[in-house]
């Protein structure tokens, strides 16, 4: 990886090193960890990203609302409409109306529903566990660590956006 020099160039004549760019970086892990995550999910059951995340989320909560669901897993709404319809026809999941908002749905998961979660949790956690033992204890700390203060970075600009402006005004071309 480059080393940041002291003296950094001006933005018009700075040069993007894809793989040294952070965004770039963190993007390749967590594709190639979702791709190698998928051929459990996918080999056990034929689900699909979206499929897999819905039935995690409720094996996890219990109980929860679309909304919720796509909220704590980062998928938009449509993607968890599709993912909840498909384990619905598997009859992996069922749907309560909200006795107060007829507008709401509850959704949990069936018994299938939970054999299949249990059948895969000890393999997605195998994945993890085994991923993080090619890691020293102090690679470990750090990554987590690391991991943490990024999550809690990332929230912190989201916070401050304004809806439809850039990130940071003076983010264009230098003139």
């Amino acid at each position: 990886m480059a080393r940041p020099s002291a003296v950094q160039p001006s933005r018009s004549t700075a040069r993007l090193l894809l793989e040294d760019f952070l965004p770039y970086r963190l993007n390749r892990a967590a594709a190639s960890s979702s791709a190698q995550l998928s051929r459990i999910y996918r080999g056990a059951f034929g689900l699909t990203i979206p499929e897999w995340r819905v039935l995690a989320t409720l094996g996890q909560f219990g109980e929860a609302t679309a909304t919720a669901i796509g909220r704590h897993s980062s998928m938009h709404k449509t993607k968890v409409s599709r993912a909840v319809a498909a384990l619905q026809a598997r009859r992996w999941l069922e749907r309560r109306r909200d006795d107060g908002d007829r507008r709401i749905e509850h959704l949990r998961l069936t018994g299938a529903g939970r054999a299949a979660y249990r059948r895969l949790v000890p393999q997605m956690l195998g994945y993890e566990s085994g991923l993080l033992d090619r890691l020293t204890g102090a690679e470990r700390q750090a990554l987590m660590t690391g991991l943490a203060a990024m999550e809690r970075a990332l929230e912190a600009i989201a916070a401050e956006a304004e809806p439809g402006q850039p990130l940071w005004p003076d983010s264009g071309p230098e003139t």
